[in-house]
């Protein structure tokens, strides 16, 4: 074999390889621009799931708040201007004064004590003490509305004085024509000081419990004065509570005189609900027949 023909034997090869190697080139083009695809179309299936999540956060993020009826009342009236110079002179004859309570907020919660002791020694004594106590609820998203929130406060401030440590014959009533609800409860309390008649009148007026502790004894001998007379005075003063927590508010809402509200609230308790609340009394006498005087409670578990 010639030269020249081995040479160009060996040309062909090597035009026969470069060939090849042009062909396998072209043949994984395809296989890339395939690959290339899948991955393209599953990133446009991510970007669609991110994309109807971020929708649906937006559509949830978008719903409105639940919202509860505002409540009627906004304010309470000063605690020792709620009762008449006339049912003060009746009630706690010999009280030079009102004691207001302790409280953080005036407009939430607000108290007045009178103590009177009409002394006409060797002949005996009569002691009074009568205590006005209001507490207001604001409608809580979360809670639940002001005037539910107050009716259950009710239930316990009632709960709470039938269940007074040491009452004797105590008893209980509904109160008519004095707020949204109404209850009167009464018991007799011996004390080494004399027998003391204690009522309690718990009121309801919309969003606000009124709470009025009325007592009276006959000390150093003279005679118990009577329960039915004071549970009439308790009654008188609870109404008049009523009445200033009406007029404070410009007399809108509740009802300060048996009429009925535009908006009565719905499901009053007529079973009282048995969980311990604070104290229908607050204040606290000096000396031991103002101790005596005071209604025992238990011990207070809940705010408002």
């Amino acid at each position: 074999m010639s030269e020249g023909t081995m040479q160009r034997r060996v040309q062909r090869d090597q035009r026969a390889k470069r060939l090849n190697r042009v062909l396998a080139g072209a043949a994984a083009v395809p296989v890339m621009l395939v690959a290339a695809g899948c991955s393209s179309d599953s990133g446009s299936g991510d970007s669609a799931d991110k994309a109807a999540g971020a929708g649906a956060s937006a559509s949830a993020s978008a719903s409105p708040s639940p919202t509860v009826q505002a409540a009627a009342y906004s304010r309470l009236p000063e605690a020792c201007k709620v009762l008449s110079k006339k049912t003060l002179e009746d009630l706690a004859p010999k009280a030079k004064s009102g004691k207001e309570g302790n409280s953080d907020d005036i407009s939430t919660r607000a108290s007045c004590s009178w103590d009177s002791l009409d002394n006409n020694g060797v002949k005996g004594s009569q002691f009074r003490w009568l205590n006005v106590s209001m507490l207001r609820f604001e409608s809580d998203a979360a809670r639940g509305a002001a005037d539910k929130l107050a009716q259950e406060y009710y239930a316990k401030q009632v709960q709470d004085a039938q269940a007074v440590e040491g009452a004797k014959a105590t008893a209980s009533e509904p109160v008519t024509g004095t707020g949204d609800q109404a209850t009167a409860v009464h018991y007799d309390l011996k004390k080494k000081e004399g027998t003391f008649k204690q009522q309690t009148v718990v009121t309801r007026v919309e969003n606000v419990v009124v709470t009025v502790d009325y007592n009276g004894a006959g000390l150093a001998g003279d005679k118990t004065p009577s329960g039915k007379d004071l549970l009439e005075d308790a009654k008188r003063a609870a109404k008049e509570a009523v009445a200033a927590v009406s007029e404070a508010n410009g007399g809108g809402g509740g009802k300060a005189s048996g009429a009925p509200s535009k908006s009565p609230s719905k499901g009053a308790s007529k079973s009282p609900s048995k969980s311990p609340s604070k104290s229908p009394s607050e204040s606290s006498g000096k000396s031991a027949s103002k101790e005596a005087a005071k209604p025992a409670s238990k011990k207070p578990v809940a705010k408002s």
